[in-house]
């Protein structure tokens, strides 16, 4: 059971530093400053207009999807960027290999469209 005291030590340490961030916005905020167009849905000066839950055009999403595909690739490098010293011309040539099979769905991507907005 002792060589858990180190987590344990750890989580009770995590929850105390987050419910301290969590607590002493509550005791600077004051209640004083409220008044109505700050309380409003809009703060700009406009009314709303419109419904809040319209239909989003597909092409959002597919370059969310897009962006997150290429951006969660990104986070294969810096392991391999560190760990290159070690891992020779194996590691190399593998992410070689990698960048080229993320280039040709990238251009494959953009052969059919995907990144065109009109």
């Amino acid at each position: 059971m002792l060589e858990f005291a180190p987590i344990f030590i750890y989580l009770v340490i995590s929850l105390l530093v987050s419910l301290i961030l969590l607590g002493v916005p509550f005791l600077f905020a004051s209640n004083s400053s409220t008044y109505p167009e700050k309380l409003s849905a809009y703060e700009c000066g406009f009314d709303p207009f419109g419904d809040a839950r319209s239909r989003f055009d597909i092409r959002f999403y597919l370059v969310s999807i897009l962006f997150i595909i290429f951006d969660l690739e990104v986070t294969f490098f810096f392991p391999w960027a560190v760990s290159l010293n070690k891992i020779d011309l194996f590691g190399f040539w593998s992410m070689m290999a990698f960048l080229l099979i993320l280039t040709i769905g990238f251009l494959y991507e953009w052969k059919r469209g995907a990144l065109d907005w009109e």
